[in-house]
């Protein structure tokens, strides 16, 4: 009966230790910004997120779902296929931003965000909405606007909310490409810091091992 008992006890131990130490999936649902767009491979964001998941031994894995030139529309589309296949346990929304400078009707960009998160809350995954800004040169109204949605989408789905991804960078103009609109590779360590406090934060409450 003792020997049955030991055996019981160090079976659950092992169990917890697997269950906390396995390895997260961190889904990443975005446009140009987040798929290296005009840059050297490796040097985006996400490929850096990678590295400074490894660096802290964290045990995660990123997939990189981004497309440049995605929409919500196009997230949204994609999304329930991803999650079926990667099953992640956090999923990063970064999109918004080629609706805005299409022109989109707001109203269905909200539509969308809102869609997506409840795909990723049905898959049982955590959320983390990345909010936009675009040029004033579209309108003062719309540009506030357009802002104003990631705030309340988050708040009423209860996501976790980066601001804006570019803060600290978007008012530099040496940190963008020719095109100024796509950021150079010195600007996404900016873009990593502005997201890894929301990151950690999820990773922390669905594997408590992580310090």
């Amino acid at each position: 009966m003792y020997l049955y008992k030991l055996l019981f006890i160090t079976a659950l131990a092992l169990s917890s230790t697997v269950a906390h130490s396995a390895s997260k999936v961190v889904l990443v649902l975005g446009d140009s910004l987040s798929a290296e767009y005009g840059l050297a491979r490796g040097t985006g964001w996400v490929a850096l997120l990678d590295q400074r998941l490894q660096q802290k031994k964290i045990s995660a894995s990123i997939i990189n779902a981004s497309i440049s030139g995605e929409t919500t529309s196009g997230g949204k589309a994609r999304l329930e296929t991803l999650l079926k296949k990667y099953q992640p346990d956090i999923v990063i929304i970064e999109l918004g931003g080629n609706d805005a400078l299409r022109g989109l009707a707001l109203s269905a960009s909200e539509k969308n965000f809102r869609d997506m998160i409840a795909m990723a809350y049905a898959a049982k995954a955590k959320v983390i909405l990345i909010g936009m800004q675009i040029p004033p040169n579209y309108g003062r109204d719309y540009t506030e606007q357009f802002f104003s949605i990631y705030a309340r989408v988050a708040k009423d789905t209860r996501s976790s909310l980066v601001p804006f991804l570019m803060e600290g960078v978007a008012d530099k103009p040496e940190m963008f490409q020719a095109d100024r609109i796509h950021l150079i590779a010195a600007a996404h360590p900016a873009l990593l810091d502005n997201i890894w406090p929301h990151l950690q934060n999820a990773l922390t409450k669905t594997n408590q091992k992580i310090k």
